[in-house]
């Protein structure tokens, strides 16, 4: 079992993308108990992860944040939503959009994720983690 396994939940995200890095940032200070774990989907790591669940690295710029927890994985606004329910204060009530259904949710995640790298920019490389919070990323 790799070391991935093991953590409670994993969250895999584009790690160049500045939306992605920023929203990493908020579940970490939103995040006390530290239940959430980090990898980029640009990472070995991620790659490992994902073939142990049967999928495959996303080619290009990935298009979606994944959770992946207890040996499911999640994209789009399912990943979204239930990495928020997980958070504290105000973000557990993102969780209420849960009862729109998927489609018309994800259409939203989808729009959002192609203009993320226009609207928010991009890093040329993934960004190294503090060493105060190394510790949470794989």
């Amino acid at each position: 079992m790799s070391e991935a396994n093991e953590a409670t939940a994993i969250v895999l995200f584009d790690g160049v993308c500045n939306l992605c890095n920023n929203t990493v940032q908020i579940i970490i200070d939103h995040d006390p108990s530290g239940h959430f774990r980090f990898a980029s989907l640009q990472s070995e790591t991620a790659k490992t992860l994902l073939a142990e669940h049967g999928m495959k690295p996303p080619e290009g710029d990935p298009d979606s944040i994944l959770l992946v927890r207890d040996g499911r994985v999640y994209s789009h606004s399912g990943a979204a939503l239930r990495i928020a329910k997980k958070m504290s204060g105000a973000f557990k009530l993102l969780w209420l959009f849960i009862a729109v259904p998927w489609p018309i949710r994800d259409a939203v995640y989808r729009l959002i994720a192609r203009n993320r790298y226009r609207w928010f920019g991009r890093e040329e490389s993934c960004r190294i983690p503090t060493p105060e919070l190394r510790a949470r990323f794989l």
